[in-house]
């Protein structure tokens, strides 16, 4: 299973949503821990902080997408869904990095690999994602990383 505190910050959290009659954050609680629990069977192992944060991320990932999608469709309200369940899903992963932060571990990356142009981004997503996995969305990472390339060629 996931490690043991989030296990139980789960457990009563789900209780208390629960007791709130807070039917979203019960459904987004149930999710993580069926997706957690899968994870743990399909691996048939108990999960690592790593996978543990993996799952999440994935969940969180969706969310935005969903959130995109549904907004370039009109559908305001189950975009404005998505971004409740975002949040309750964001509690749970560590805190996201800042846009400074994000910018400073790309540029550290940068000089470290000696990438010159757009053509290194690979070499520079190599080193930038372990470092943001869980803690910064992935495409604005690459993003990010595709703009400071150009602006530094």
């Amino acid at each position: 299973m996931p490690s043991e505190s989030l296990d139980k910050r789960l457990d009563s959290e789900l209780k208390e949503a629960l007791k709130a009659r807070d039917a979203l954050k019960v459904s987004v609680i149930r999710m993580i821990k069926a997706s957690l629990k899968n994870k743990a069977i399909e691996k048939m192992a108990p999960l690592t902080d790593d996978d543990t944060l993996s799952v999440l991320s994935s969940f969180a990932k969706q969310r935005r997408e969903s959130i995109e999608q549904f907004t370039a469709a009109g559908r305001t309200d189950l975009a404005g869904k998505e971004e409740k369940e975002l949040q309750i899903v964001q509690s749970y992963l560590p805190r996201q990095l800042s846009p400074q932060e994000i910018d400073d571990i790309i540029r550290s990356a940068i000089s470290e690999c000696g990438a010159s142009s757009p053509n290194d981004m690979g070499k520079v997503m190599k080193i930038v994602s372990p470092k943001t996995k869980g803690t910064a969305d992935g495409k604005i990472v690459s993003q990010r990383v595709k703009e400071l390339l150009s602006s530094h060629s």
